[in-house]
């Protein structure tokens, strides 16, 4: 590994410390040891290190075989693209600092390992954002998906944006998974190519593990994207991830409001609250228009920010 000479004038460029001279650049190699880990390395140096690979993992309690070249080569690519991609990083420790408190209890609540939360991590990167295909939400569900596991969605409702509801049904799509190829790492793997297409090529290669079929570019790498996602957030400092509490997002408490009429205008409705349409829309992204159409008398639970939180200026 190597490092530019520090005379001169220091820009960095991209992570990484470049140290310049008029038009020299001078390069010399930095020591290693054999003892030497990644988290005993100085913090901010601005330098690119290979990563070490830990000894052990496991998704959902089911073992990595890291002792098979082929997945330490593909765990290694997913922690270093994961690692060095800074600024989503970032971004990520600080979704997750106001979104897992949300979504830990409601996968404990609906049976599924606390591992899956950095599914959602993979999906959406705890966005509530759509994908080029029309995935949606925190969890990504495709329409079709969605309707068939009983989400209302349509001009004025979507409820793949709503966190509880979307997490309900990713936990069920992932335990009818479980239930169908006998583990949760393929479970994971199905999430993302679907449970036919899975299954159409364990049999065609008469595999049944993850780690032993040939998948297409994304879902091969899918799995391991996730457990990247878990060593990291789970080791911030051996990654070089420096953060403190203040810097991360907070989850603002919310209370719920029962609507089981139409609403005329959301801006109005937001008023009496002591709100805006912009603070409802942002804690209700499932609300999809300006009013709601609810001819049916449906009961709605709409999530009003507890006072204090949001000032005028």
């Amino acid at each position: 590994m190597t490092i530019l000479s520090k005379i001169g004038l220091a820009a960095v460029l991209l992570g990484i410390g470049w140290l310049c001279t008029d038009a020299t650049y001078q390069v010399q190699s930095k020591p290693s040891s054999a003892s030497e880990t990644t988290d005993e390395k100085l913090l901010n140096d601005y330098n690119v290190y290979a990563l070490e690979i830990p000894e052990h993992m496991d998704f959902a309690g089911e073992k990595v075989p890291l002792e098979n070249p082929d997945i330490r080569e593909r765990m290694d690519r997913e922690l270093l693209v994961n690692t060095y991609w800074q600024s989503n990083a970032l971004l990520i420790f600080k979704r997750a600092h106001k979104y897992f408190p949300i979504i830990e209890p409601l996968l404990k609540k609906y049976g599924v390992p606390d591992d899956f939360k950095y599914l959602a991590i993979a999906e959406s990167a705890l966005e509530n954002n759509s994908s080029p295909a029309g995935a949606a939400g925190f969890w990504h569900f495709m329409k079709a998906t969605g309707k068939e596991y009983g989400l209302e969605i349509n001009e004025y409702v979507d409820e793949r944006y709503n966190l509880e509801l979307s997490t309900k049904v990713a936990a069920d799509y992932l335990k009818d998974s479980k239930e169908r190829f006998g583990n949760w790492t393929l479970a994971a793997a199905a999430y993302n190519a679907g449970n036919a297409g899975i299954n159409r090529q364990l049999e065609r290669q008469n595999v049944s593990d993850y780690y032993d079929v040939l998948l297409n570019s994304e879902t091969s790498r899918y799995v391991f994207r996730i457990l990247a996602f878990k060593e990291i957030l789970s080791n911030p400092k051996k990654y070089g991830f420096n953060f403190r509490e203040k810097d991360l997002y907070a989850h603002i408490p919310t209370r719920k409001v029962k609507v089981d009429t139409a609403v005329t205008d959301f801006t109005k409705f937001a008023e009496q609250f002591g709100i805006n349409y912009k603070i409802l829309k942002i804690h209700n992204p499932w609300l999809r228009d300006s009013f709601l159409k609810n001819s049916s008398g449906k009961e709605y639970f709409i999530e009003i920010p507890e006072k204090g939180y949001y000032t005028k200026p």
